[in-house]
């Protein structure tokens, strides 16, 4: 695998993110052996200072909304509202066959 990356390739702005090259520039360059830096801050003491607040925007982005079929949520529900009205009249609905509970 080649990745083509200046000599510099890290040298910009700490507000704009990295680019999938970058990264992938970065991993293949870093040396899994390598100690620890001795100013390396353990991940859950970093985000314990947002304590309360929600998961970083790099951590979890948020929800998108799904566009899908518009006929599955009324489907459900009438599948969940007849189950429900089996019940509510003492039915049973074991194995596929209504009978008296």
């Amino acid at each position: 695998m080649l990745i083509d990356a200046d000599a510099e390739p890290f040298a910009r702005p700490l507000d704009l993110p990295l680019t999938d090259a970058e990264l992938t520039a970065l991993a293949l360059a870093a040396d899994p052996d390598q100690p620890l830096d001795e100013n390396a801050v353990p991940l859950h003491i970093h985000l314990a200072q947002f304590a309360g607040a929600a998961l970083p925007q790099w951590y979890m982005p948020p929800a998108m909304a799904r566009s899908g079929p518009r006929w599955r949520k009324p489907v459900v529900l009438a599948i969940i509202a007849a189950f429900l009205l089996i019940e509510a009249l003492g039915l049973c609905n074991t194995f596929g066959q209504l009978t008296l509970a």
